[in-house]
C-alpha cells in the first residue's frame, strides 16, 4: 500500500487521547449524514463533516452483549466467549424481570482494549453500559484493564432497574447513590449523567503526562422509550413513541456536542481522536410499536433488517472518526471494517507494543487516509438466538447461512 502511516503519526507530539462514544441500538439511518431526514443530529453530523465517515462499518453482532464482547476483545463471534445476550447452556443464572435466565460473562484471562491501552501508558475509563459481566460480580471493567468505571452492571440489577433514571450506580468498586433520582424522582437523565462524568474524567486527566482513553457507553436510544422532554419534536404530528425516540437520539447528539465542545475549548481537539458508533441496528425488541418507530424513521437507512438480523440493517452501523490534528475533514471511507478490528486499531493508535490476539486488522491507516484501499478479507458473524445463523462478507459479496 503506497501510504506512509508513520509520517502522519509523526505530526502528533504525543500519543493521542481517545474518546470512544458508543450508542445503543442506534440504526445506520438514524443519523443525518447517513440519510436521516426527520431526526436532527447536528453535532454528530458536524463530527463527520470535520472528520472521516465510514460507510461500510459493522457492529460485532446483532445484539448488544456479544457485539460489545467483540469490540472489547477483538474476537469475532465464532471465537468469542459471549455469543448472545443469553445462553442456551452454561453461563450463570440470574434474574431478568420475573424470569431466571443464564448469561455468559467475559473471563478473567481475556485481554481487552482496556488492557492493551493501559499497557501502552494510557489512563483508562469506561462510563455507562458495560454488559459483559453476565451475572458475575467480579467481571467488571476494573478487572479488565480499566482504571475507572462509573455505570451499571447486570450483576447488580438494582443499578439499572430504572434504566434512564437510576438512583444507584457502580463507582470505584462500590454501589453509590444518585441522589437526584432517589424516591422515584426523575431529575438526572442517564445520557446527562454519562456526559457529565465523561467530561469530568477528561478534565481530571487533560494535563496528565499520560494520554487518556475513555469509553462513553450510552443507553440511548435503547428501549424503554424515555426522555426528559420531547424537545423540538413535541409539536410534531407524530405518535408519542415517535416523538420520544427522536428526543432520545437528540439527547445522544447533545452529548456528542458537549464532549466535542469541551475538547475544543480546552485545546484537546488536535490531539484527541473521537470515535462515534453504535452497537447494532435499530429496534430494541421485535414488537409492533418499536417496529413502527423504526419504519417511520427508516432507522435502517437504505438497508434491510433490524436488530437481531445479520442482514445489513441489523449490523451495519454509523462509524465516524474525528481529530483535527490527524483526521481529514469531510472524508468518506468505503473500507469495510467491524468491531473485531478495534483491538488492533486502538493498539495502532496507541503505538502499543503489546502482543495482541485478534481476528481483526488495524484500521488506523484507513482512518488517516480514506483513499487507502485494503485487501479484501472475510468479515464474519454468527448468532444463535432464534435459530443458528452465520454471515460472511468478502469484498462486495455477502453470504448468509441459516440452520
Amino acid at each position: 500500500m503506497a501510504f506512509c502511516l508513520s509520517s502522519l503519526i509523526g505530526q502528533a507530539q504525543q500519543k493521542p487521547n481517545i474518546v470512544f462514544i458508543l450508542a445503543d441500538d442506534l440504526g445506520y439511518g438514524d443519523v443525518g449524514v447517513y440519510g436521516q431526514q426527520k431526526i436532527l443530529t447536528p453535532n454528530i453530523d458536524e463530527l463527520a463533516k470535520e472528520g472521516t465517515r465510514f460507510t461500510n462499518f459493522y457492529a460485532g453482532a446483532p445484539v448488544c452483549s456479544p457485539s460489545r464482547g467483540v469490540l472489547l476483545t477483538g474476537k469475532n463471534t465464532g471465537h468469542a466467549t459471549i455469543r448472545g445476550n443469553m445462553t442456551i447452556t452454561g453461563g450463570m443464572a440470574g434474574h431478568k424481570g420475573n424470569s431466571i435466565v443464564h448469561r455468559a460473562n467475559i473471563l478473567p484471562q481475556e485481554q481487552t482494549i482496556g488492557n492493551v491501552l493501559k499497557n501502552a501508558g494510557y489512563t483508562t475509563g469506561l462510563i455507562g453500559k458495560w454488559h459483559l459481566d453476565g451475572f458475575d460480580t467480579t467481571a467488571t471493567p476494573l478487572a479488565h484493564g480499566f482504571d475507572y468505571f462509573y455505570g451499571w452492571l447486570l450483576a447488580y440489577p438494582q443499578t439499572y432497574a430504572s434504566t434512564y433514571w437510576p438512583d444507584l450506580w457502580y463507582r470505584a468498586g462500590k454501589i453509590v447513590d444518585i441522589p437526584q433520582n432517589k424516591n422515584g424522582q426523575h431529575k438526572y437523565y442517564t445520557s446527562e449523567i454519562i456526559t457529565d462524568d465523561a467530561i469530568d474524567f477528561i478534565s481530571h486527566h487533560k494535563k496528565d503526562k499520560k494520554p487518556f482513553f475513555v469509553m462513553v457507553n450510552h443507553s440511548n436510544p435503547h428501549s424503554p422509550l424515555d426522555a426528559p422532554h420531547n424537545t423540538i419534536y413535541e409539536d410534531r404530528n407524530w405518535t408519542p413513541d415517535q416523538k420520544t425516540y427522536a428526543a432520545m437520539v437528540t439527547y445522544l447528539d447533545r452529548s456528542v456536542g458537549k464532549i466535542k465542545k469541551y475538547l475544543t475549548d480546552n485545546g484537546l481537539d488536535k490531539n484527541t481522536i473521537v470515535i462515534f458508533t453504535s452497537d447494532n441496528g435499530p429496534r430494541s425488541e421485535p414488537t409492533k410499536s418499536l417496529t413502527d418507530v423504526a419504519d417511520f424513521f427508516q432507522s435502517y437507512g437504505p438497508l434491510r433488517g433490524y436488530k437481531r438480523d445479520v442482514t445489513e440493517g441489523g449490523i451495519r452501523v454509523p462509524f465516524i472518526v474525528w481529530d483535527k490534528g490527524l483526521i481529514k475533514a469531510g472524508a468518506v471511507s468505503k473500507t469495510p471494517g467491524y468491531f473485531t478490528d478495534m483491538m488492533a486499531t486502538l493498539a495502532g493508535i496507541a503505538h502499543s507494543k503489546s502482543k495482541i490476539t485478534s481476528d481483526g486488522i488495524n484500521l488506523y491507516p484507513y482512518m488517516l487516509n480514506a483513499n487507502a484501499v485494503p485487501k479484501d478479507r472475510f468479515l464474519y458473524w454468527e448468532f444463535f438466538e432464534g435459530g443458528y445463523i452465520q454471515a460472511v462478507r468478502y469484498g462486495k459479496w455477502k453470504a448468509i447461512i441459516k440452520d
